[in-house]
């Protein structure tokens, strides 16, 4: 999992929710990164300065493979900080300060209300290539979900969506609340970026990639494409950052949930 998040997140940082939004670019003022333990968790060390969060507490994550993720983000800056490339560290400011100040039950809710407008559900009648598209490629999904999960969810082409039997969102308010609020974070990180509950408990189980699921949540975009074609730059420049954020989301959902240390305390070169 490692080395897939190497590869499509520092694909994020060649190209560029209710999350701090991070702030501009600034110079760079350290040399070396390490992480340490400390009394609440892992904590991440800037030469000999402990990184703080926004609103000054101490960054303290609670699993060691968190903390190094976080750590490869600020030693692969160069001679600038670019804070909207650390998708991880922003997430975990985010974690820490709850600047909106949510509880569990809120962010459950928050990644429920997804449901009744999810990406996967909602069908064009037309024109019949995307249509059959549509088909091929989400019901499978949703196959997988109802059976994964023992629900009913089904898919419409109306304007005010699926029908969502209250058994089955009922189901998926019990399963959220099974994860604690980092990962709850994370969750609700990924459901905005892919707009898509389905999709993204799909990337959580290991059931989808985060290249198959961005592909998913793009499929009309991508339809247009092979179609009528588009600027080169700017959709390369929007799948990798896609790619990047999901990554991020992902890796943050189960390095959340991570129990286990890694004996290396200090991040190598």
């Amino acid at each position: 999992m490692l080395c897939c998040f190497s590869r499509l997140y520092r694909a994020g940082l060649a190209a560029g929710s209710r999350a701090y939004t991070p702030a501009v670019e600034r110079k760079k003022f350290y040399q070396n990164v390490s992480i340490s333990q400390g009394e609440g968790g892992f904590e991440i060390n800037l030469d000999r300065r402990k990184l703080k969060t926004p609103q000054g507490k101490v960054f303290t994550v609670p699993s060691e493979p968190l903390a190094i993720a976080v750590a490869t983000e600020w030693d692969s800056q160069r001679d600038s900080i670019k804070s909207y490339t650390m998708h991880l560290t922003t997430l975990c400011n985010t974690a820490l300060d709850n600047p909106t100040q949510r509880n569990k039950e809120q962010f459950i809710r928050a990644a429920l209300k997804f449901l009744d407008t999810d990406t996967i559900c909602y069908r064009v009648e037309e024109p019949p290539g995307l249509v059959e598209l549509q088909k091929n490629e989400w019901d499978p999904v949703i196959n997988w979900a109802e059976k994964r999960y023992g629900v009913s969810i089904g898919s419409s082409t109306s304007l005010v969506g699926p029908h969502i039997p209250a058994e089955t969102k009922e189901t998926f308010t019990k399963h959220l609340a099974s994860y604690n609020m980092w990962a709850l974070l994370g969750i609700e990180y990924i459901i905005v970026q892919l707009k898509s509950l389905l999709l993204t408990m799909g990337l959580v189980d290991r059931y989808l990639t985060v290249e198959r699921a961005v592909l998913l949540s793009r499929l009309e975009e991508e339809y247009q494409i092979q179609r009528w074609g588009n600027v080169e730059w700017a959709h390369d420049y929007d799948l990798q950052e896609l790619r990047a954020r999901t990554a991020a989301g992902t890796l943050f959902v189960h390095f959340c949930s991570e129990s286990s240390t890694i004996k290396h305390k200090l991040l190598q070169d």
